[in-house]
C-alpha cells in the first residue's frame, strides 16, 4: 500500500514540477518519495515526503507524514550552511502551514524545513495529489532561495 501511494505521489510531482526543474530527479523508497534537481545520485540536500513515527514529531504513539526539504550533512555546521538563505526569507509567509525550520525529528545534527501531518488517512484516494502537490509547493518557493 505505502509503495502504491508514493508511486502515485511521483506522478503528481511529476505533472505539477516536471518541466520547471531540470534534471529533476525522483526515487521513491519504501516509506517516501526524494526529490531533488541535478545529479542522478541524490544529494544529502533534498525534498522528502515520508512517513515516520509520530513520536518524533509530538511523542504520542500512531504515525506522522513529514513533507519539506532536507539538510543531511555529516557536519552540523554544513546543514546550518545548507538552510541560511531560507532561514533569512520570508519563505513561511509563502508556504503557509504548519511548516518550521528546525532540527530533522531523530536525527538533531540535520536540519528541515518541513510540516507533519499527524495521522494521515492513508487510504484517502486524495492522500497522494494532495502531498504531491505540497512538496511542489516547498519546491517551488525554496529552490529559488537555495539557487540565489
Amino acid at each position: 500500500m505505502e509503495l502504491h501511494l508514493f508511486d502515485e505521489v511521483t506522478d503528481v510531482i511529476r505533472a505539477f514540477a516536471g518541466g520547471q526543474y531540470q534534471p529533476l530527479q525522483i526515487r521513491t523508497h519504501r516509506r517516501g518519495v526524494k526529490v531533488w534537481v541535478g545529479s542522478a545520485k541524490p544529494p544529502r540536500e533534498h525534498y522528502e515526503a515520508q512517513l515516520l513515527a509520530r513520536r518524533h514529531v509530538d511523542g504520542v504513539d500512531g504515525l506522522a507524514l513529514e513533507i519539506g526539504f532536507h539538510a543531511e550533512h555529516r557536519e552540523e555546521s554544513d546543514n546550518e550552511r545548507a538552510i541560511e538563505s531560507i532561514a533569512r526569507s520570508a519563505w513561511k509567509r509563502t508556504l503557509g502551514g504548519e511548516a518550521k525550520c528546525a532540527p530533522f525529528f531523530d536525527a538533531p545534527k540535520w536540519r528541515r524545513v518541513s510540516e507533519a501531518w499527524i495521522e494521515p488517512d492513508l487510504e484517502d484516494p486524495e492522500l497522494a495529489l494532495a502531498i504531491g502537490s505540497r512538496l511542489v509547493d516547498f519546491l517551488d518557493v525554496l529552490e529559488p532561495i537555495r539557487s540565489a
